[in-house]
């Protein structure tokens, strides 16, 4: 599993500044701070962003420009050796994590990118002549613009897509009660008067489909691996949140896993489809009191908190059925996690301001309202939304509820620390960023699939493929880089076999 983030850019006193160019200043001050060598270029070679899961692709001259993504337009782009990537995309500074095996390494990769958000964003303040960049850790900048967080989670590709969108439409339209980031404002522009759950809801506009920017689909359909394509699906998730909160993050990805779980494994019979998705999606975020009714096509009619229990249980009997006292700590954890907030979600949903990301910021933002009078309409408050989300240690609302102990905390400092710099060591992305990180010279490119060589004396360069995600770990290839001081001692080991 992965996470791709776009955050929010800035400088304050120019709205009209340029913010491709503000971006692509943010990712090379990062790199020009921290890289010691050549950077690597990322190999587009193998990605195709218009193959669809429902069987075809989509014409090149039919595509949105924002689609083509498997284009090199020349901006900011790096490879870091923590196996991430940073680069601009859509006008936005973007980190896509390293793969993970497990939600609680993920959190601890993705706080990572935060903190070297806030850090690109200083050098970039600090070049000579340059104004103030501010970073955002949002979705919206409530003037009708959205830019997303992606989820990426590998999946076996004998899943029907079918089956995907059956129980997983009904399992996002009620997650975000769980996984909101929370919003001051209404509709896309954010005109109405009012709070919501979460950030994205309102740009959802069709149930399924490929675009990621134009009629945001519940469920995208984007089919590009960036493996074994015989093997696996990658599922292309864009409708959460950008978190800040530890457990929101968490629970998103940890939940989520396990609904594909039992979806791979036919283990999901009861239907639960809602009847209008979309606009139960919104409607569901527009009801911060939890008390909206879903329809079901069955009839049937719940709240989403309900609706998140019903799959809630069927997990808990997944996986004891599957694996009983063998379930791995995380498991267990991401399930008696999500019974509790959801049960507490029932009865109290305030007692969750030090766990999710949308009642933390309600209590906040109510704190000002009741201190000072004011209605939803206060500017004052759209402002609080913004600055919760600020990546700044000193001024980021969210980090300064943190360093007062106000949340709970999933991936300590430490972790967070070495994770902006060192690979996850039980995926391909170990392999990769030691690479990048021993042999900075000779590695011309690399994505998510390959790492490519650059070696003296050689006619052409030397590609290795990693098309299989749990290859290349700490354990698989861990003493062999120990043992090869030069790339070219790595290539004809490789080489040999």
């Amino acid at each position: 599993m992965g996470l791709e983030t776009e955050y929010g850019v800035s400088v304050p006193g120019h709205p009209s500044a340029n913010a491709m160019l503000i971006s692509s200043q943010v990712v090379n001050a990062y790199a020009s701070a921290t890289s010691r060598a050549r950077r690597a270029r990322w190999d587009f070679e193998e990605e195709n962003p218009l193959r669809d899961a429902r069987g075809f692709d989509l014409a090149r001259d039919l595509a949105d420009a924002s689609q083509l993504t498997d284009e090199d337009v020349g901006l900011a782009n790096v490879i870091l050796t923590n196996g991430a990537r940073l680069y601009v995309d859509h006008a936005h500074p973007e980190y896509s994590s390293p793969e993970c095996t497990n939600p609680r390494d993920l959190v601890a990769w993705d706080k990572a990118g935060e903190v070297i958000m806030a850090v690109a964003g200083e050098q970039a303040s600090r070049i000579p002549g340059a104004q103030t960049i501010n970073l955002y850790k949002n979705n919206t900048d409530n003037k009708g613009a959205s830019y997303g967080t992606h989820e990426n989670y590998l999946m076996t590709r004998a899943t029907p897509f079918a089956e995907i969108v059956r129980h997983l439409t009904p399992f996002f339209v009620s997650r975000q009660v769980v996984t909101g980031a929370g919003r001051v404002g209404i509709g896309q522009d954010g005109r109405t008067n009012g709070f919501q759950i979460s950030q994205r809801a309102d740009f959802f506009e069709v149930e399924v489909g490929l675009e990621t920017t134009l009629k945001r689909p519940i469920i995208n359909t984007r089919d590009e691996p960036h493996a074994d394509a015989e093997k696996y699906r990658r599922l292309h998730v864009i409708i959460g949140d950008a978190n800040l909160a530890e457990v929101s993050t968490y629970l998103k990805l940890g939940t989520t896993a396990l609904v594909l779980s039992m979806i791979e494994d036919r283990f999901l019979s009861a239907d639960l489809s809602v009847q209008a998705p979309v606009q139960t999606l919104h409607q569901v975020s527009h009801d911060p009191s939890l008390k909206h009714l879903i329809t079901l096509q069955s009839g049937r009619k719940l709240t989403a908190v309900q609706l998140q229990m019903e799959y809630c249980e069927q997990a808990r009997k997944y996986v004891e059925d599957r694996y009983g006292a063998e379930a791995d700590d995380v498991t267990q954890d991401v399930l008696n996690r999500w019974e509790s907030v959801l049960t507490r979600l029932a009865t109290d949903p305030m007692s969750l301001s030090r766990e999710l990301d949308w009642v933390a910021k309600l209590e906040l933002l109510n704190g000002y309202r009741d201190r000072d009078g004011l209605d939803w309409d206060a500017p004052r408050l759209h402002l609080v939304d913004l600055q919760y989300s600020d990546v700044r240690a000193e001024k980021g609302l969210y980090n300064k509820l943190v360093q007062k102990d106000r949340f709970e905390r999933i991936a300590v400092d430490a972790k967070v620390t070495w994770a902006m710099t060192n690979p996850p060591e039980d995926t391909r992305a170990y392999f990769r960023g030691r690479c990048l990180d021993q042999y900075p010279d000779e590695i011309a490119a690399a994505s998510w699939d390959s790492v490519i060589f650059d070696l003296p004396g050689r006619d052409s360069l030397q590609r290795v493929p990693t098309l299989e995600p749990l290859r290349g770990t700490r354990k698989h290839v861990g003493d062999l880089l120990d043992r090869c001081a030069t790339a070219e001692d790595l290539l004809r080991v490789l080489a040999g076999g």
